[in-house]
């Protein structure tokens, strides 16, 4: 079964948004794991619009499933990741005034720098995985960083789902299959919801895990935390 990993930043970007604690992301974890999720994202950004460095340090006694920090691999995020040591450090190439995430790696361009990165966490004890697109070449470049995981840069998949979602997956089923025959776990995220997720599942038969946390807050507001993340999950049977 695809593991599901949930992204609470909006947690903290509401909480952020009148000051205080409420909604406190501690709890959201807690109760995000009591609902089932299978591991809990973080996306510290360096203005901490959402998720602070407290809550990174917060979070870490109360996970007990799998911990995953994404972000930019400036040396200051990779102090704190090696000071967390979580599950796993998603690397991405965000732009410090980014909105969110709109692009993978071009790891032909950067392998010399991802490659001594992902060798430190690793050293550490910290599964790896990088941010990526479908370009076949890339994933190439990417295996070649020693990176245990990819992850999909969904979006442009969500994006078409609804004009043409056998076209809108084809990219991502070619790529997944190449990085089997690599040997890279398969991730994947962005603008993935309740209505294109079964589908992009179901094309990707070495899916490992998906990172959800736009879609799934928002759902939950309408539907109850509880039964979303279970509706979720039934996605991913």
């Amino acid at each position: 079964m695809t593991r599901l990993s949930v992204n609470i930043n909006k947690i903290a970007t509401l909480r952020n948004s009148r000051g205080g604690d409420i909604p406190n992301v501690v709890e959201a974890a807690i109760r995000c794991q009591q609902f089932g999720a299978q591991g809990i994202t973080i996306h510290p950004r360096p203005d901490q619009r959402h998720i602070t460095r407290k809550d990174v340090y917060d979070l870490k006694p109360v996970v007990s499933t799998e911990y995953n920090i994404e972000g930019y691999p400036s040396r200051e995020f990779i102090e704190l990741v090696l000071e967390i040591r979580p599950t796993q450090v998603t690397l991405v190439p965000d732009a410090p005034d980014a909105l969110t995430s709109n692009q993978g790696w071009n790891a032909v361009q950067h392998r010399s720098m991802l490659t001594d990165i992902i060798r430190e966490f690793q050293t550490a004890g910290i599964r790896t995985s990088l941010f990526v697109e479908t370009d076949l070449g890339n994933l190439e470049a990417a295996k070649e960083t020693g990176t245990d995981r990819i992850e999909f840069y969904t979006e442009p998949y969500a994006k078409f789902y609804s004009q043409d979602r056998e076209k809108a997956v084809a990219p991502f089923r070619t790529a997944a299959k190449k990085a089997v025959e690599l040997g890279l776990g398969i991730n994947a995220g962005h603008d993935l919801n309740l209505d294109n997720l079964k589908f992009f599942y179901q094309n990707i038969p070495a899916l490992l895990e998906v990172s959800i946390g736009h879609a799934l807050i928002a759902e939950a507001l309408y539907l109850g935390l509880e039964t979303t993340i279970q509706r979720y999950l039934a996605q991913l049977r």
